[in-house]
């Protein structure tokens, strides 16, 4: 039996393509016409896969999400919180070009509801009040997304000389970008810490008898 002359298609195949095409080019460069020919096929055979371009960025935001961990929240909600935040930074670290359309919002996208719905069902099994579970899920969600979309360090040039006689409390900032893993990852810690510290003192002044 004769070979194809051109590569089998998938639908894993359509978005592992677009995916490494987003990360190098960005998301507004990346058009279905691109993937084909990243593909090495034509345009039109990607549709008898995905509908539209919407559609095959949906289920990469899906893929995305399905890295995200919710189970801590069954040892409490504290564990719960640190384990869905650290989770949901690393998923989205690994792929800042997309972070804009993933963080816009969980939209129809099965998986992202079902990781809102546990953290937010997590939240309110453990006493916090329905009010309270929304605004922990929207700041934790400011805080992820924030040290997801890039590197506060890799920011500052490592040249001394910018900085020297003109910004004298930055004569250290040419030395971040060298530490540059280091100092985001302690920094995302100390955010996320002193969140959840903050929440502990709320948490005894509304918590309601938890879920049984």
């Amino acid at each position: 039996m004769p070979r194809p002359t051109n590569p089998l298609l998938s639908p894993e195949s359509i978005r592992g393509s677009a995916l490494d095409l987003i990360d190098i080019h960005g998301l507004e460069a990346v058009s279905m016409r691109k993937i084909a020919d990243h593909l090495g096929v034509r345009a039109a055979s990607l549709y008898n896969h995905v509908s539209t371009k919407d559609e095959l960025l949906h289920q990469i935001a899906n893929e995305i999400m399905d890295r995200v961990d919710t189970s801590g929240f069954d040892h409490g909600w504290e564990d719960g919180l640190r384990t869905w935040a650290r989770s949901y930074r690393a998923a989205l670290a690994e792929h800042p070009n997309l972070v804009p359309f993933v963080a816009s919002g969980p939209a129809r996208r099965d998986v992202a509801l079902q990781r809102a719905d546990a953290v937010h069902g997590g939240l309110t099994h453990h006493g916090w009040p329905q009010r309270y579970a929304t605004m922990i899920g929207a700041s934790t969600k400011y805080l992820v997304v924030g040290a997801a979309m890039g590197s506060f360090s890799r920011g500052f040039v490592d040249e001394p000389d910018v900085y020297d006689g003109k910004f004298p409390h930055l004569n250290q900032a040419h030395r971040l970008a060298r530490h540059a893993a280091e100092i985001d990852h302690d920094s995302f810690e100390l955010a996320l810490s002193a969140l959840v510290d903050g929440l502990l003192t709320v948490y005894e002044q509304v918590a309601e008898p938890p879920e049984r």
